[in-house]
């Protein structure tokens, strides 16, 4: 079942985190920050919205870090109930999709706790002081291919953050599966 983020707490500050990553290093989210905002991704490896905005976020990253907002992802879910997303299995995905940003584990789920995540994927857009100016989708397109020309709502919203330290009035909640938590 699908299910929707909860609207935008503008300002509302960034939980620190430190977390281990796949590649081998533990990452905090002062050293994740960028200079221009920040972008905390709850994504995951099985979800079928996860898989089919991957390749977007991606190139999307990309296009984020040359404005100077550091990019995150992180994967929450019990992978004693979805080995799928087990810390080995984050590392095989991230090489085959060529994640260009940090991908961290949050086995005890507490940060996503912390962030009150609800779905994979959920972006959580920071402004430079880490008060959060997005909550919202990547784009229109949920599980389906993106069609030519649609709009690309995170990128967008994200731009403006960096250019103004405000993101936009108006967001569409991201949709996606469940986290799934631990019993």
């Amino acid at each position: 079942m699908a299910v929707h983020t909860p609207i935008c707490n503008f300002g509302w500050p960034a939980p620190n985190f430190t977390l281990p990553g796949i590649d081998g290093r533990s990452w905090s989210l002062a050293e994740l920050a960028g200079p221009r905002g920040t972008l905390v991704a709850f994504i995951c490896n099985h979800c079928p919205y996860v898989v089919a905005i991957i390749d977007r976020l991606v190139a999307d990253a990309a296009e984020l870090s040359r404005l100077g907002v550091g990019v995150v992802a992180i994967n929450a879910n019990d992978a004693a109930q979805y080995p799928e997303d087990s810390f080995d299995n984050m590392a095989q995905f991230a090489r085959r999709h060529g994640l260009v940003f940090p991908y961290l584990h949050d086995e005890s789920q507490q940060v996503a706790r912390a962030y009150d995540a609800v779905c994979t994927p959920d972006f959580f857009g920071f402004d430079a002081g880490l008060g959060l100016q997005y909550r919202g989708r990547l784009d229109a397109s949920g599980r389906l291919p993106a069609a030519s020309g649609v709009r690309r709502d995170l990128v967008e919203a994200l731009r403006q953050v960096a250019e103004t330290g405000h993101g936009p009035d108006d967001q569409i909640a991201s949709m996606g599966c469940s986290i799934k938590w631990r019993p």
